[in-house]
């Protein structure tokens, strides 16, 4: 399968108050509709959603702190990363922006939503919360041996993931996705924009991934009952590692939303159906 990737438009890093810098890279019209993107584990904000051309979206994809360009900030948590996307939004104008969460980006966009930063949620193929007693006996063995380490063992968790770097973290998407989104993946042009992507994730080192991963393992601190704007859960069909029930659970806590279930499509979903994503988020900004 063929998967248009384009190379971002702009790239730049916008100074916080507290002097850090995050990151950023956009595409579209610089006077486009704002969709801010939270990639997935361990892509910088180097890889974008594929094309979607002509809906006039200004997408801005954010590396969280201590991946890509972005500024590191040991022992952060959901709450300021909230609060750096409301200052980001804030320095660059973007006003109250819609969101894509994708993969392990989820839980920090479903953060930013519950803390009233954003104006609209897609999840796409999001990490669920898997350290969640509802999914005791329901995730593989290995899966439930490392939630069990991120609560028990928070230390030596961290050291586990920061084992990771961008060559294995490539050998583990590859090794865990299903052959549909393996003719995604394996495609040479998409290949090559991953793992560059992938490389830039990591040319901090692995602490920012790490921290990353131990939060989105452990038990989310945010009430999803209180998100109050409009949330759309998107997984395929055959999506076999994001989630052990689809998101049917996940879009049962959150008031209003609404799950898409795509046939014969896996985890690759953010690329393979980014304008049909992108048109659902913009019909939220229109309609209010």
């Amino acid at each position: 399968m063929t998967v248009d990737i384009v190379p971002p438009a702009r790239l730049g890093e916008t100074a916080l108050p507290d002097g850090r810098v995050l990151g950023w890279a956009e595409w579209g019209p610089h006077e486009g509709m704002p969709v801010l993107l939270s990639p997935g584990a361990a892509t910088s904000r180097w890889l974008g959603c594929g094309a979607f051309g002509g809906l006039g979206v200004r997408l801005v994809s954010v590396d969280r702190p201590g991946l890509g360009a972005s500024t590191a900030a040991p022992g952060r948590t959901f709450a300021d990363f909230a609060a750096d996307i409301r200052a980001f939004a804030a320095k660059r104008e973007l006003g109250n922006p819609a969101m894509v969460g994708n993969s392990q980006g989820g839980p920090f966009a479903l953060a930013c939503a519950g803390a009233g930063v954003v104006s609209a949620l897609a999840l796409v193929s999001c990490a669920d919360e898997v350290a969640a007693p509802e999914f005791d006996g329901r995730i593989p063995a290995e899966l439930r041996d490392i939630v069990t380490k991120a609560r028990e063992d928070p230390a030596g968790a961290v050291a586990l993931f920061a084992g990771f770097d961008a060559d294995a973290m490539w050998d583990m998407v590859i090794a865990n996705s299903p052959d549909v989104d393996l003719a995604v993946y394996r495609e040479p042009s998409f290949e090559a924009a991953y793992r560059r992507a992938l490389a830039e994730a990591f040319q901090q080192g692995s602490a920012g991934y790490a921290r990353d991963t131990l939060l989105a393992m452990s038990r989310w601190p945010f009430r999803l009952d209180g998100i109050a704007v409009p949330v759309d859960v998107w997984y395929g069909e055959k999506d076999v590692s994001h989630s052990p029930d689809n998101g049917e659970w996940l879009t049962s806590r959150i008031p209003g939303a609404h799950r898409h279930l795509v046939p014969d499509a896996g985890g690759s979903l953010l690329w393979t159906h980014a304008e049909a994503i992108l048109r659902r988020l913009l019909s939220h900004i229109e309609r209010h």
